[in-house]
């Protein structure tokens, strides 16, 4: 395994300006940003990822503001409370995308995140309180206690929200191949853990986020 400095340089060397490199990591929402966005934001971007999931993302967004319309504005408690007919109702919309599985999923997300809101306050304070040394953690809980959050989606998700965290993507998958930490994707417990040890050691060396960290190191895969 490389130490972060390796990784930088070995980035820095092949972009040949500090500047260049820097301009392409990207930045986490603070603590006060995350707690400052309302839930409605969360539920939104949560589902969003649901659907950008194997569908394309200008698609998905274009259609974005019907859906906003459509489901009152992504009030969780609202949400929540839709009944089976209003849920029917939404695959007779034209304006949005009409995936069963999908549309099934933003009233049980919905759930799933007032539940979490009764317990701390919205859903901003607990992103903002949970640890990124344990950002496997919240993945799990995600696709343990959310609708078609698995693979990579949880990531994804908390990722477009603001929260730090890197992302299993199939450069960086590569890149902890060649470094020999893993010899597969990781999907189980011990190797998800494994990984975050070694983001966590590349974090107390460099005093970076998650999620530029992520970035260099696919970077050593594609630059």
């Amino acid at each position: 395994m490389k130490d972060f400095d390796w990784i930088y340089q070995h980035v820095l060397q092949r972009l040949g300006s500090a500047k260049a490199l820097e301009a392409l990591l990207p930045t986490p929402a603070t603590a006060s940003q995350l707690r400052a966005k309302n839930d409605a934001f969360y539920l939104s971007t949560l589902c969003r990822r649901v659907f950008r999931a194997g569908l394309k993302h200008a698609l998905v967004d274009s259609k974005w503001p019907a859906f906003e319309q459509a489901l009152f504005q992504f009030n969780p408690r609202r949400v929540a409370m839709m009944s089976d007919e209003e849920m029917d109702a939404l695959m007779g919309n034209t304006d949005i995308i009409r995936h069963w599985n999908k549309i099934k999923s933003i009233r049980h997300n919905a759930s799933f995140l007032l539940e979490i809101i009764d317990k701390h306050h919205s859903i901003g304070h607990w992103l903002a309180q949970w640890p990124t040394s344990d950002v496997v953690g919240l993945w799990t809980l995600l696709k343990k206690e959310g609708a078609q959050l698995g693979g990579n989606s949880g990531a994804y998700f908390l990722r477009m929200a603001g929260k730090d965290t890197f992302v299993l993507t199939e450069d960086i998958v590569v890149a902890l191949k060649a470094q020999g930490i893993v010899d597969r994707k990781p999907t189980s417990q011990k190797d998800l853990k494994q990984v975050q040890a070694v983001f966590n050691q590349w974090a107390e060396q460099s005093g970076r986020p998650l999620c530029q960290i992520s970035r260099l190191l696919s970077m050593t895969v594609n630059y």
